[in-house]
């Protein structure tokens, strides 16, 4: 367990990223390493079918680990105030509510499987092949979200490096179930779901059967999972939020995959590479905004309110710099990026692809300020803001889907993103800046 109310802000902030950094780099790798298996086995057309359902299998995976992140908020807040009897009931909570919205979320899904493939405009060529891989993903959704629900109580009390250890298991086993399922057992892009599922499935297993026996202090008995109207209202209060903020996110993205759908399978292949390359270039900006989360909910357990000014200021510089060789790299290695990840030597899916990162990459700074405000926010208790701002990304890229796609085709979905960053950052600025909590003295302060 690790305490982030004591020591250098931006040290223990750093350090408590890296392996967050780390595991969600080897999360990534194996998301990649899906497409290029699926793209140089089974070939255009499938990887196609798997990247045209990518936003929706995101939209579902980013709301319930949102929820559960949210959830890990109140745990942190409980650990910071070393209020030890109500973090395990929030613990109690966290595992009960998360488990039944995976379960309800997939049930809804599945159910109206084929809607939400129509609503995503799946060519009919696409249509099967892209149902079977999406049906098995939701399936499994609550594999995924039992080791998002462990892996958010563990950074909660400042444990970010054992997540990492599961994560790297889960990337490999992966990648080694990748090649059985497809190449061995000829299972097609079905198999490419049925190992990512798996692979979630034991880490979720192993990593709260350490967490059991590495922390037997944590161990929840039965009267932890009793309901608690008021404790799961605060649950629920800072869950939805978060998970409302990163599946409008989802939603909107999911509503240009309906435009760029209809641009046929080069358009979708290098639309799939762009958004995977650009996953890893904005990693940090995500790992640093989920490590601010839990170091403003200590903070703000233990009334040290100046820590999390001077916390959020030095990650943003910090994520600065990180940006800056985003860009250099966009403008020399792209093409080379685009081939690693599809396995593609087409001239016109690269070139395509590459248009899209070099376009958006200069604007990178805007998205960074989105990130790590916005999470900021979440772990010292504005759960408004970051849904409002949430919500205009959403409408933004609905409307660029209707109007802007249509009339000048995919560039209008490359320019969407920097367009709406601009609009959806200033709501998170004005009150970052207006926020009570920023402006308050630390309670030893006022105590003295």
């Amino acid at each position: 367990m690790k305490d982030l109310t004591k020591g250098k802000p931006i040290r223990l902030i750093l350090l408590f990223a890296v392996p967050l950094f780390v595991g969600q780099l080897f999360q990534l790798f194996y998301s990649l390493a899906d497409t290029r298996i699926v793209g140089q086995t089974l070939g255009d057309e499938a990887l196609a079918a798997v990247g045209a359902t990518t936003t929706l299998s995101d939209m579902l995976l980013s709301f319930l680990n949102g929820l559960t992140n949210g959830f890990a908020i109140v745990i942190a807040t409980c650990f910071g105030a070393k209020d030890e009897r109500q973090m395990k009931k929030a613990m109690g909570g966290t595992i009960l509510l998360g488990s039944c919205c995976a379960v309800v979320l997939s049930g809804l899904c599945l159910l109206n499987m084929s809607g939400l493939l129509k609503l995503l405009n799946i060519s009919p060529e696409l249509f099967a092949a892209a149902r079977g891989y999406i049906g098995i993903v939701i399936a499994g959704l609550l594999a995924a979200t039992l080791y998002n629900i462990c892996a958010a109580m563990l950074r909660a009390i400042g444990d970010s490096f054992t997540p990492l250890l599961f994560l790297i298991l889960a990337a490999f086993l992966n990648i080694a179930m990748d090649y059985g399922f497809i190449l061995c057992l000829h299972t097609g892009v079905e198999g490419a779901a049925y190992a990512t599922v798996i692979a979630q499935a034991v880490s979720a297993f192993l990593c709260f059967l350490y967490m059991r026996r590495k922390y037997p202090q944590l161990t929840l008995k039965k009267e932890d999972f009793k309901p608690d109207m008021i404790l799961y209202k605060k649950l629920f209060g800072a869950g939805l939020s978060m998970g409302f903020m990163t599946s409008l996110v989802g939603i909107g993205t999911m509503a240009l995959q309906t435009s760029i759908n209809t641009f046929g399978t080069d358009i979708i292949v290098a639309h799939t590479a762009a958004r995977k390359i650009s996953s890893i270039y904005m990693l940090p900006f995500s790992v640093m905004g989920t490590t601010l989360a839990t170091y403003c909910g200590q903070n703000l357990g233990a009334g040290k309110y100046s820590r999390i000014r001077q916390g959020i200021r030095d990650t943003v510089l910090v994520t600065f710099v990180w940006c800056t060789g985003v860009i250099i790299s966009a403008y020399t290695v792209a093409p080379w990026l685009i081939r690693t990840v599809t396995a593609t030597q087409k001239k016109d899916i690269i070139d395509t692809a590459s248009l899209y990162l070099r376009v958006n990459t200069p604007f990178y700074y805007v998205p960074t300020v989105i990130c790590l405000f916005r999470n900021s926010m979440q772990g010292f208790g504005d759960n408004r803001t970051p849904v409002i701002s949430s919500s205009l990304e959403m409408i933004g890229k609905v409307l660029i889907a209707l109007l802007l796609a249509p009339a000048i085709g995919y560039y209008g979905i490359i320019v969407a993103e920097p367009i709406v960053w601009f609009i959806m950052v200033i709501p998170l600025v004005v009150n970052m800046v207006r926020s009570p909590v920023l402006k308050m003295k630390d309670r030893e302060s006022t105590s003295a």
